[in-house]
């Protein structure tokens, strides 16, 4: 990924923030010599571990054992900025579109599991976690006993030890402070409030 400094974002805890708060992750293998994309939805365990599941009808997981190491990409908010909220516009004109986004890389060697102990608290813990925000949440054990085996039967757990977490945070840093004002109030008009609370919290003039 190219990162310039000013970009780059190493808080450990900011970065798993973005993992948590936007948990679909794409999944990057090699199989075959081939790059392969799952998407998942995973959760970050305070070891610093992924953990998830695939469908066991979706072979990626018997077959990225060569595979020395993958990625997952989580996608934090994002949007297009128009040169029009900045106030060099105006001023000289010298301004052109852009992109904002956060991201995070999460790198780590996979491994499939397929015990079913630890599948039963894999899906409990997924549940209760995306659950707590419904009024009335639902639990494994609503399900019959004899159909959450059977699901449990046809997927497979992914766990991804993280070597390494890149975050880049590209929220309009590189522009003047009246500009990245611009950005702000630009998002709030267009009611992207996270996106805006990222601009505002890189506000930090360049060093």
């Amino acid at each position: 990924m190219y990162l310039p400094s000013h970009f780059e974002e190493r808080d450990p805890a900011v970065l798993n923030e973005l993992i948590r708060a936007h948990p679909l992750g794409a999944w990057v293998t090699t199989v075959d010599g081939a790059l392969v994309v799952n998407h998942i939805p995973f959760l970050l365990r305070a070891d610093g571990t992924l953990v998830g599941h695939v469908a066991r009808a979706n072979d990626v997981w018997s077959r990225f054992a060569q595979t020395p190491e993958s990625v997952v990409v989580f996608q934090g908010p994002q949007g297009y900025i128009t040169p029009s909220w900045y106030p060099a516009k105006r001023e000289h004109g010298k301004v052109v579109p852009t992109w904002n986004y956060a991201v995070v890389h999460a790198h780590g060697t996979p491994r499939a599991i397929e015990d079913q102990d630890w599948l039963l608290a894999l899906v409990t813990e997924l549940t209760n976690a995306n659950e707590s925000r419904e009024q009335k949440p639902w639990r494994v054990t609503d399900a019959p006993a004899e159909y959450v085996q059977a699901m449990l039967g046809a997927i497979v757990g992914i766990e991804i030890p993280l070597r390494t977490l890149t975050g880049k945070w590209k929220v309009s840093q590189n522009r003047s402070a009246e500009d990245r004002a611009g950005v702000a109030a630009g998002l709030d008009a267009r009611d992207d409030d996270s996106l805006a609370a990222l601009v505002r919290r890189r506000a930090e003039p360049l060093k």
